[in-house]
């Protein structure tokens, strides 16, 4: 089986996802070719399970003339069997070839359907955006297969290494650094546990005011900025619970990374959370924005380790149930085998 992806993206759950993809097929014989800028991080981890082609891709510039030739070129040329984009971006270089199905992965809730003109399938990770889509007009096929990630469990990094003194809760979050990831709010409630360190992995436009906040909430020596990490399951395996702070999160894969490791999560009503997480028995949630709320829930993890160890076991049964690597491949490789027929009418 062949595969060919167009990816524009940079860092974050996505890109992570797009790396566990690639990776998974790979692992089941899968022969692909990917479409990506250059200079992404995450590159060396996708090196042995595809062909990369870097590309700009951007207006203004050569290749948004070039690159669709060169990917109709390569689809008549390799014939695979599917045509993978990845978000609205990446869609627009979808050519008209006709040969195989076509799909664009959505992680999130687009505005409109003209990124898409040349797609058969848009595949959402979970119902609610397919059910957006199908709001905006869109007739045809829609798909809804989730993420997975890695379950291996790993070694904790050393406290020392991130200045952390032993016996203080730590509190582990990740991210880029933008208003909506609600950082700001989770450093206010962090500030409210006696001793408590936050750990933030991730970087972004917000940093600056991030460090303004920790300061005004007497936290600068508390709070730990460890910059973009290739891979933030040890730092994860050394926490004692994480936070999803979002005002909105389509789906949240970070929870996911943290439920392979085993740790107990607070999170936000947003989108995701909503559909997978279920109070008191995989998660506690909070309401959007609300900093007494999530200082409620920290208090509460940190003071009942018995409660803390069952949702961490629900969330990884969850984790193990409805996101495996398995479950998740197979429906692609189904998806891969589809005609375009099947969804235009």
């Amino acid at each position: 089986m062949k595969v060919m992806h167009f990816h524009f993206g940079k860092d974050g759950g996505a890109e992570r996802f797009f790396v566990h993809l690639v990776n998974g097929l790979a692992r089941r014989g899968v022969e692909q070719t990917v479409v990506i800028r250059p200079g992404r991080g995450w590159r060396s981890q996708i090196e042995n399970a595809a062909t990369i082609i870097e590309s700009n891709f951007r207006n203004l510039s050569p290749d948004r003339l070039l690159l669709p030739m060169k990917v109709s070129s390569i689809a008549r040329r390799q014939k695979p069997d599917a045509l993978m984009s990845w978000a609205t971006r990446a869609s627009r270089l979808m050519p008209a070839y006709g040969g195989c199905i076509k799909l664009s992965r959505l992680g999130d809730y687009p505005t409109n359907l003209g990124y898409f003109k040349n797609t058969d399938v848009l595949v959402c990770n979970q119902p609610d955006i397919g059910a957006h889509v199908r709001r905006l007009g869109w007739k045809r096929g829609v798909e809804v297969i989730s993420n997975f990630t890695n379950t291996e469990k790993v070694a904790p990094v050393a406290r020392q290494e991130v200045s952390t003194p032993d016996g203080v809760p730590i509190v582990f979050s990740m991210g880029r650094f933008v208003a909506r990831k609600g950082f700001a709010m989770l450093i206010e409630a962090v500030s409210r546990l006696p001793d408590a360190h936050l750990w933030l992995a991730g970087d972004g436009e917000e940093r600056q005011n991030l460090e303004a906040v920790a300061a005004k909430f007497g936290m600068t020596g508390r709070v730990h900025f460890l910059g973009w990490q290739a891979d933030v399951r040890r730092f994860l395996a050394a926490a004692d619970l994480f936070v999803m702070p979002s005002s909105h999160e389509p789906l949240g894969n970070v929870i996911l990374e943290a439920w392979a490791q085993q740790k107990p999560v607070i999170s936000s009503r947003a989108e995701g959370p909503r559909w997978f997480m279920h109070e008191a028995q995989n998660g506690l949630l909070f309401d959007i924005n609300d900093t007494e709320g999530l200082a409620v829930c920290l208090k509460t993890l940190v003071a009942d380790r018995v409660l803390a160890e069952k949702i961490a076991a629900g969330g990884h049964e969850t984790l193990m149930r409805q996101f495996s690597e398995q479950a998740v491949v197979d429906s692609y490789l189904d998806l891969f085998t589809r005609k375009p027929a099947d969804y235009r009418s």
